[in-house]
């Protein structure tokens, strides 16, 4: 109790508490994309059930992973050598998410913009089941909190301030996810855009995998660049209507 009465009077845990949870928002900003696209493609009635348990699932994640620090340093450990490059148990995490986004948004894209034959529109996918969205989201919270984990352990030692940083980067994700998903069901070029990012994230944690650092500000300024070149089409588009 002492401990947290100190943190709680030193300016420069609440700055660290600052900094993490602007550091958690950004890196969360590619889950947030995620769930609103797969939510989207559930029924109107089930679209914030399953928001709300993809992004409570990823907050109970995470809160388990910081109970787990040691564990969560450990998998940064070799576990598995392929022609001559180590792979890390979170390098192998890494690996199978990005190539899970790869083929999600690849296969999300080819559905948006392939024309359909009549024949194609009767036979076309049925919409995404609220166990299976549920059940993709959870797949894709553990590959980020992993990474979100390890970073939030490289800023900081304390654990309260770690806790309490998820804790409020996960309500703001919630609070944002429902506009961002109506935002973005209301704006097919938008999907298309969102579905790039997820492409591009997807291969980023493929590189990460084998050893290649990607900057996370290179990634973040082109998804910025490309969603305000977007936002100026759509303002065009609507002055012309």
């Amino acid at each position: 109790m002492s401990h947290l009465l100190d943190l709680a009077s030193d300016p420069a845990a609440w700055l660290a508490l600052a900094t993490l949870v602007v550091m958690e928002v950004v890196l969360g900003v590619d889950n947030l994309v995620f769930v609103a696209i797969v939510a989207n493609r559930l029924p109107p009635e089930h679209r914030l059930k399953a928001r709300r348990i993809g992004l409570g699932a990823a907050l109970g994640l995470r809160l388990v992973l910081l109970s787990t620090i040691a564990f969560i340093v450990g998998l940064t450990r070799p576990v598995l050598t392929v022609f001559a490059h180590d792979f890390s148990v979170r390098d192998l995490i890494l690996l199978a998410g990005g190539l899970f986004l790869v083929w999600k948004a690849t296969t999300e894209i080819r559905e948006s913009v392939a024309p359909k034959s009549e024949s194609e529109l009767k036979h076309a996918r049925a919409p995404l089941g609220l166990a299976a969205a549920i059940a993709q989201i959870v797949a894709l919270d553990l590959v980020f909190s992993v990474d979100s984990i390890l970073t939030a352990v490289g800023m900081t030692d304390d654990l309260p301030i770690m806790v309490l940083a998820v804790i409020a980067a996960m309500a703001l994700m919630l609070w944002a996810s429902g506009p961002l998903s109506v935002f973005i069901r209301k704006n097919p070029s938008v999907v298309i855009l969102a579905l790039g990012f997820l492409l591009m994230i997807g291969m980023t944690l493929v590189a990460e995998a084998f050893g290649t650092h990607v900057p996370k500000g290179y990634i973040y300024a082109a998804m910025a660049f490309a969603a305000f070149v977007e936002g100026l089409n759509l303002f065009a588009r609507s002055r012309r209507s």
